[in-house]
């Protein structure tokens, strides 16, 4: 690993300003696609021969649900995208599929209730615009895709951009270990909320975020017990609700392999999955043990890859704990930007980038390679106090605040890694980059219509099979 450099201040808000001669903000602007910009339909396509055959057809039905549910499924493309438009050379470490759907709330190991980005299956080292642009990019998407006036859409992205600049000055005043602690939680959100209040349809969208965090406190491992198993002779289990949820027990030929050598499989990988936690959380885990494992489909832009849940056991039949065990495989950033340096264990990659990008992480993150030397796998908790925003519901007001609070969120993530006195600097003062961002937006969110009107055609003409409302 290379020596970390230690500049002065003045040296780095140099940085920033050199930086703003290589790429001045306004050539973020006017956005065109590539003349030998590649196929959207042929990239997702490629992505799909690595998939599992059977949900390839669920993951286009999530994805042709709207070009809104498309873009949150076409990273792919849009990092194919990215790779030809300006950087200024200010490094941190991307999400790499930042979009409006990836932060949420979860708990921190003290149980607060966070918000944070909590996708992290493309995360890579690279330009900080990437992550803004694809941010930025998802707000004007939604905001179009919820009807909402022209100007509404602008003033919207623009509110999510200018508080990540805002953020990233904020950062650049604070002292490393301030940076490094700062966070945002569900008390923090609610009071900003009410202090902005206005209009009577700002305590509704107060009221629907104050339930939304209420389900959010509730969603555990026993809850999720509750919806996902079933008491069979006196033990749990976890029920088949195929396609989305297969237990293992469902589908030993589909891995060609015999139930026994299933389970044996399971509990080698559980095993090598210990070996990678803190020696007290390896304590913790121990005291569990292996009830049932199953197949279970996630997300939009995921399904098809390999995840699995896991139930486990602690003192009895009350005491659950579903763990979540998704594939990584590369970064689709990777294809484009220098390869990871995890890149023998993309478990790992993921791990590594949440944990540098969020203020507090799942106690129980670790990795393993699959019984297919090739497949990576990161594990986490399946439910931990887990919510997110009901995007679709929210009124023009309601989205912007949602943008302004993801806008500070990313900021404090590319904060942590890269440098904040640097990006500050080029990022400006004025709206400048606000603009330009936001024309970005505009332009890509006409082109994320083109793309999404393709995909539908070729769903439509048999080129591409699609199960929709699964």
């Amino acid at each position: 690993m290379a020596a970390q450099e230690h500049l002065s201040v003045d040296e780095r808000r140099i940085r920033g300003k050199e930086a703003g001669i290589h790429a001045p903000v306004s050539s973020h602007e006017g956005w065109k696609p590539a003349s030998d910009r590649p196929d959207p339909v042929a990239l997702l396509e490629e992505q799909n021969l690595t998939r599992e055959p059977d949900l390839v057809p669920v993951r286009h039905g999530r994805m042709m649900v709207s070009p809104f549910t498309f873009y949150r499924g076409a990273a792919k493309i849009m990092a194919a995208d990215l790779k030809d438009t300006p950087t200024a050379g200010l490094t941190v470490q991307l999400c790499g599929d930042a979009h409006l759907s990836n932060f949420g709330a979860f708990a921190s190991p003290e149980r607060t209730l966070l918000f944070d980005l909590n996708d992290f299956d493309e995360t890579l080292p690279g330009p900080f615009e990437y992550d803004v642009k694809r941010m930025a990019a998802s707000f004007t998407i939604a905001a179009q895709n919820n009807g909402f006036a022209k100007s509404e859409v602008k003033t919207i992205t623009m509110a999510n951009v200018a508080a990540y600049r805002q953020a990233m000055a904020e950062f650049a005043q604070m002292r490393t270990l301030d940076i490094w602690y700062a966070r945002l939680d569900a008390d923090d959100i609610l009071t900003s909320a009410r202090t902005k209040a206005k209009i009577k349809k700002d305590a509704k969208e107060i009221k629907r975020g104050k339930k939304v965090m209420a389900k959010a406190r509730t969603r555990d491992s026993l809850q999720a017990l509750s919806k996902l198993g079933e008491l069979v002779d006196g033990h749990y289990r976890i029920v088949s609700q195929p396609p989305i949820v297969v237990p293992l027990r469902d589908i030993p030929a589909t891995y060609g392999l015999s139930q026994d050598e299933i389970e044996s499989a399971v509990r080698d990988q559980f095993r090598a999955y210990r070996g990678t936690l803190q020696e007290d959380r390896r304590h913790l885990l121990e005291q569990f043990r292996i009830v049932d494992m199953a197949r279970k489909v996630v997300g939009v832009g995921s399904v098809g890859t390999r995840a699995f849940i896991v139930l486990l056991q602690g003192r009895d039949e009350e005491d659950p704990l579903f763990l979540q065990v998704k594939e990584a495989s590369a970064s689709v950033l990777e294809d484009h930007l220098p390869a990871s340096r995890f890149k023998q264990q993309h478990g790992e990659r993921v791990v590594a980038g949440q944990r540098m990008m969020q203020a507090a992480s799942d106690i129980f993150l670790g990795w393993t390679r699959g019984l297919d030397i090739n497949r990576h796998f990161y594990w986490r908790q399946l439910r931990d106090m887990k919510g997110s925003a009901l995007v679709e519901e929210m009124t023009p007001r309601g989205l912007t605040f949602y943008g302004q609070l993801c806008g500070w969120t990313l900021a404090r993530a590319h904060a942590r890694s890269g440098d904040p006195l640097s990006i500050s600097e080029y990022l400006g003062d004025g709206d400048a980059f606000d603009r330009a961002i936001t024309d970005f937006s505009r332009r890509y969110a006409a082109q994320n219509e083109r793309d999404y009107t393709a995909f539908a055609d070729a769903i439509k003409s048999g080129k591409l099979e699609a199960v929709q409302g699964v």
